[in-house]
């Protein structure tokens, strides 16, 4: 078993710090011949942090929370989705509690505040909601998974006339030894209510810890693929949705892809045999909305086999490209704000003086509601903590 499938959450906050900084020193290092990339990772100054002074909290009024998953496409150009928003903490809220009620996944957020305890944020703490998403740089057909910022994508088809429409859900994926693959496929086979066929080798380690299980885990809470199931064509993988949510928007399975119960149920609705399924892993992402060029930058995963200088040539690549087709001017520091802190929320580039987050995020009203029925903090953190050891099925490694 890989090293970080057995690593505590809280440590994987402070081993994921020390990626980002480990991959700005490698940057700087690797990328001294080449001068415009030199340029790009020049070390900031003062001056180039801009701050914007905002009115307090209290003067901002708060307002309903954009729709968490449904979004429609102004303009054939548009990719990118959504608005940053701000919510501040309720006494008893986690960040698996806001992730679930925004739509998000519970890294998404982590990487968004970083500066946040995830379990007790605290009574007034703000809170980004990393709710804007760069569309992936890939035909606008079915479903899309970038593994990098763990989100799933849905195009449902255009008619004429009509504008597209894009649905979006955070997901679990691979952890470090097991990642999910890439490449395309297809939807060959969908199933309610599946029977869980637990694999040998998966039964003799939950007995070797004293946790037997059965040959078959039927439908129900004790099924680890909840209720709705997505074969893929690539052998052994499968979209499915979870009895244990808190886990989505992690690197937490053995390759399948795993969504918020509510989710998955969506998206079912929506597919059928036969749905183009595309995976990929862009941890940089540019995009074009409303006269402005906009860049997101995710941690790399561990185990990505592209170095991380590689991609940032080639996000450069594409930014440059973007701003020559729009004629328009792009902030480089901005970008290297951005590319440095890998906080996951779009940046504005182009398009005359660049708009900070916290001025343009929507303030809104926190809409979490204390469910008796869901487990208690400790319940969770154990969860969370704790190695994931089943697998989906006879076909599937989840």
């Amino acid at each position: 078993m890989a090293f970080f499938s057995y690593i505590p959450v809280t440590d994987l906050i402070i081993i994921t710090n020390f990626v980002k900084a480990t991959a700005l020193i490698v940057l700087i290092a690797v990328l001294s011949a080449c001068a415009a990339l030199n340029d790009f990772l020049m070390p900031l100054s003062e001056s180039d942090v801009r701050v914007v002074e905002l009115p307090p909290p209290e003067a901002r009024p708060r307002l309903e929370p954009i729709n968490p998953n449904y979004f429609v496409l102004e303009s054939s150009d548009q990719t990118v989705i959504g608005e940053p928003q701000i919510v501040f903490a309720k006494e008893d809220n986690t960040f698996s509690d806001l992730a679930r009620e925004y739509g998000l996944g519970y890294d998404e957020l982590v990487d968004a505040n970083p500066e946040v305890d995830p379990w007790l944020p605290g009574d007034g703490t703000r809170i980004i909601l990393p709710t804007q998403y760069v569309l992936p740089d890939v035909p606008r057909e079915g479903v899309v998974l970038n593994v990098a910022s763990k989100r799933l994508f849905y195009f449902a088809p255009v008619e004429d006339g009509q504008p597209q429409t894009v649905m979006t859900y955070p997901i679990g994926i691979g952890r470090v030894g097991w990642q999910t693959p890439l490449g395309s496929s297809t939807v060959v086979y969908m199933a309610e209510d599946p029977h869980w066929y637990v694999p040998a080798s998966v039964r003799k380690e939950h007995e070797a810890l004293g946790d037997p299980l059965p040959a078959v885990v039927p439908p129900g809470p004790d099924n680890p693929l909840g209720q709705h199931v997505l074969k893929l064509g690539i052998p052994g993988y499968l979209i499915h949705g979870t009895n244990k949510p808190y886990g989505v928007g992690m690197r937490v399975s053995h390759g399948c892809v795993r969504m918020y119960p509510e989710n998955i149920e969506l998206l079912y609705d929506l597919v059928g045999v036969g749905e183009s399924v595309t995976i990929i892993n862009e941890p940089f992402l540019a995009g074009w909305k409303d006269g402005h060029i906009y860049f997101e930058s995710h941690v790399p995963l561990e185990d990505d086999e592209v170095s991380i200088e590689q991609r940032l040539i080639n996000i450069l690549e594409k930014v440059e490209m973007l701003a020559n087709e729009k004629e328009t001017n792009v902030d480089l520091d901005q970008m290297r704000l951005a590319a440095n802190a890998m906080l996951g929320v779009p940046v504005i580039l182009a398009g005359g003086a660049p708009e900070a987050l916290l001025a343009r995020a929507r303030i809104i009203e926190n809409t979490v509601e204390p469910d008796p029925d869901l487990l208690a903090l400790a319940e969770v953190r154990a969860i969370l903590d704790a190695p994931l050891e089943e697998t989906d099925s006879g076909v599937a490694n989840e």
